[in-house]
C-alpha cells in the first residue's frame, strides 16, 4: 500500500455522495509494541524511559506497575494481579510487551516474559524431563500474534548492568535495514547432552545458504571472528566470546538447563552474551531437560529475521515450547526489514 493512502480518511460511497467511512489504521511497529515499567524501580524507569524516546513509543503505550524490584521469581497470586492490570491497561491492537526492569526473570515455573505473553498456565510447566504446551506462534507466518492468537510475545530489556541495557538498546535501534554482512555460527560440540541443535544445521545450511554467510564449526568456542550475526551453541559455559565482534542485531545463545537464572547460577548466564556485543539471547529458567524443542531453532530464526521480521517475531516463532525459557533483547531491532521505498513497491 502506497504510505500517502494511509492518510486518507475520507471516501466516496458507491452512491457518489461524500460520506465519512470508518479506515482501518495501519500501525508502526513501535505502535505494536507496550513497555511495561516497575515504578519500584529508579532503574526500570531509566530503561522505559531510554527505550521509549529511542523507539518512539507512545505515551498511552507505557504501562506503570509495581512489585519489588528485587525478586528475582514472582508467585502465581503476585503475578496474576500484576498481569490484569497490564490487560486493562493493553490497547487492543498491541502485538507485544517489552519489560523495563532486570532482575526479576521468571514467575513461578514459568519464564516471566512467557507468563506475559501467554498468562501464567502450568500447561507452560514441567516438573522433571516433559513435554509442555505448544506455542501457537512457532513457525507461523503471522506479524500479528494477539490478533491470530491471543498472546503478546514478550522480550525482557535487561543487562548486567543499566549501561549494558542501554548499550543493547542503541545496537537494536542501529541495525534497522542494515543488511549486515554478517555470518550465522552453528557450533557443534562435544556436550552430547547439550548439543541436539546440531542436528538442525546441514537442513539450515541447504535452505538458507544462498541467502547469509553459514558455518557449522565443530568446535566449543568460537574466536577472533568480526562478523558475528548469529552463535548458536550447546555448553554450561561457554569460552572467548569478547574475542569475537558481533554485529549491531545479533542473536546468541547457549543450550542448557540454567542460561535464563539472571544471577546466581553455576551455568553462564545469557547476560554475558549481550555483554559480549550481542542484541538478544534467550535461556531456560527451570530444568528442560535436552529437549530442543524449549530452545530456538537455529534455521527458523534466522529464516524469518532474514524475512525482514523484527527480533522478537524471529526469536519467538523459532521456540515451539517457550514455557520456561526467557527472552532478552531489543524486541525492535530490524536489521533484515526492507526500507519504506521497498516496501511500496511491493
Amino acid at each position: 500500500m502506497n504510505y500517502f493512502l494511509r492518510a486518507i480518511l475520507v471516501l466516496l460511497v458507491m452512491t457518489g455522495s461524500p460520506s465519512l467511512m470508518a479506515v482501518e489504521r495501519t500501525y508502526s511497529l513501535a505502535e505494536k509494541l507496550v513497555i511495561i515499567v516497575n515504578s519500584k524501580d529508579p532503574e526500570s524507569q531509566k530503561i522505559a524511559d531510554y527505550y521509549q524516546k529511542k523507539r518512539n513509543i507512545p505515551d498511552e503505550h507505557i504501562i506503570v506497575v509495581e512489585f519489588s524490584p528485587k525478586a528475582a521469581t514472582l508467585n502465581k497470586v503476585q503475578f496474576q494481579k500484576i498481569y490484569q492490570q497490564v490487560q486493562d491497561k493493553t490497547p487492543k491492537h498491541v502485538q507485544f510487551y517489552a519489560l523495563a526492569w532486570r532482575n526479576t526473570f521468571r514467575v513461578s515455573c514459568m519464564s516471566i516474559t512467557s507468563a506475559f505473553a501467554f498468562g501464567f498456565d502450568e500447561k507452560y510447566c514441567a516438573k522433571g524431563c516433559m513435554a509442555t504446551q505448544s506455542s501457537p506462534y512457532f513457525n507461523v507466518r503471522s506479524r500479528a500474534p494477539f490478533d491470530d492468537f491471543k498472546i503478546r510475545p514478550t522480550m525482557m530489556l535487561a543487562g548486567s548492568s543499566i549501561e549494558q541495557v542501554l548499550a543493547m538498546i542503541d545496537r537494536g535501534v542501529r541495525s534497522d535495514g542494515q543488511y549486515p554482512d554478517g555470518t550465522a555460527y552453528l557450533m557443534s560440540t562435544t556436550d552430547k547432552h547439550r548439543n541436539t541443535r546440531a542436528g538442525f544445521y546441514a537442513q539450515t545450511i541447504i535452505a538458507l545458504g544462498e541467502h547469509i554467510k553459514i558455518q557449522q564449526v565443530n568446535a566449543n568456542s568460537l574466536e577472533d571472528k568480526d562478523d558475528v550475526m548469529f552463535y548458536f551453541i550447546g555448553l554450561v559455559r561457554v569460552e572467548n566470546i569478547d574475542s569475537n565482534h558481533f554485529m549491531d542485531g545479533a542473536m546468541a545463545d547457549h543450550l542448557t538447563s540454567a542460561g535464563g537464572i539472571l544471577s546466581g547460577t553455576k551455568q553462564m548466564s545469557l547476560l554475558r552474551w549481550l555483554d559480549a556485543g550481542a542484541t538478544a539471547s534467550y535461556g531456560t529458567v527451570t530444568e528442560p531437560c535436552s529437549f530442543p524443542q524449549k530452545f530456538p531453532h537455529p534455521g527458523i530464526a534466522i529464516e524469518n529475521y532474514l524475512q525482514g521480521n523484527s527480533l522478537i517475531e524471529a526469536y519467538w516463532k523459532s521456540v515451539a515450547w517457550p514455557g520456561q525459557g526467557l527472552f532478552v533483547g531489543e524486541p525492535l531491532a530490524s536489521p533484515f526489514v526492507k526500507s519504506l521505498a521497498e516496501q511500496e513497491e511491493i
